[in-house]
């Protein structure tokens, strides 16, 4: 509050000034103190500095520090130049705006970041867990040991020190991963966790293997998110000046389209609903704002008229869904 006051009305930039003006100037003050806690400035416009947060020109995270890194040297004094310019920058807010960003400079100033940063380093040391997603990516099919498959494998032995347990440098010190939980996932539609190097296997030695979705888990997708396809979808168009409405058969109808295309074709998951609801809503998304329609409502029927040839198709269904 006092922050704001300060910027309301600031100090006067020559000496002492006499004491009837200091009166005049504290009653100011006061009566600005007031109108703060009472609401009545929350949109006024006021200039602040706040601290340049801009993310760093130049992070190095690696097992082994710097001599991974090929850094050419004749650029480095002007890349740590820029790196240690970042300060502070003014910018406008309103009152409302201003009040939060104070409130936080405030609390961080209360935080001893050393023993933050400690803290989490040790947090990350003992209970952290990584997940290392798409690992079939890297997998090397046994009939083939050349091309893009040696940079596979070079990729797994590169992970190899790090899940089994090493020193890796990061821009807050040095984290030991010899206690960290590892866990990998991925599709396997081509590869097999057998086509993975020996010993990145051995690192794994538990193996769950998960079932296919399902026609309801498609429907749960649709409906239970915060930000659901249906809810993304309703808004994109919304947005375009029309409502667009699902009957709840409907979104089962899109449920089981998405399941049967995945049968059909590729099971890509839940990322099958992405290609059906684009597919779905195609034409009315080409024809707004335009063909000045207000409202859209989808029944299980309108689903069917649209998806069926398709679905039927299965060189469509591999192409379009």
């Amino acid at each position: 509050e006092g922050r704001l006051v300060e910027l309301l009305m600031p100090a006067p930039d020559h000496g002492v000034e006499d004491p009837e003006a200091a009166q005049r100037r504290m009653r100011t003050r006061e009566k600005l103190r007031e109108k703060l806690r009472n609401g009545e400035l929350e949109e006024r416009r006021i200039t602040i500095r706040v601290p340049d947060r801009s993310s760093p020109l130049l992070e190095i995270f690696s097992r082994s520090g710097l001599e991974d890194f090929n850094v050419q040297m004749g650029n480095m004094p002007g890349m740590l130049g820029q790196l240690g310019s970042r300060g502070a920058r003014e910018r406008e807010a309103s009152i409302r705006e201003a009040r939060g960003i104070l409130h936080a400079e405030e609390t961080d100033k209360l935080l001893d970041m050393e023993k933050v940063i400690e803290e989490a380093k040790r947090r990350a040391q003992t209970e952290g867990i990584i997940f290392i997603d798409e690992i079939d990516k890297i997998a090397v099919r046994s009939e083939r040991s050349h091309g893009p498959d040696v940079s596979r494998e070079g990729v797994q032995r590169d992970l190899l020190p790090i899940v089994e347990g090493s020193a890796v440098n990061t821009r807050h010190g040095v984290i030991r991963t010899d206690h960290i939980l590892f866990i990998a996932a991925g599709a396997f539609n081509i590869s097999r966790p057998s086509d993975l190097i020996p010993e990145f296997q051995g690192r794994f030695p538990i193996r769950v293997e998960l079932a296919s979705l399902g026609q309801e888990d498609f429907e749960r997708i649709l409906r239970e998110p915060d930000s659901s396809l249906l809810k993304q979808y309703s808004e994109l168009i919304r947005a375009e000046g029309c409502e667009v409405d699902f009957s709840d058969d409907a979104v089962a109808e899109i449920a089981r389209v998405a399941f049967r295309a995945n049968e059909r074709a590729e099971n890509i998951g839940a990322r099958r609903l992405q290609t059906v609801m684009a597919t779905l809503l195609e034409g009315v998304l080409f024809e707004l704002p335009e063909s000045g329609r207000e409202k859209v409502t989808y029944t299980a029927d309108d689903v069917r008229k649209i998806m069926d040839n398709i679905l039927a198709d299965e060189d469509l269904t591999r192409y379009i869904l």
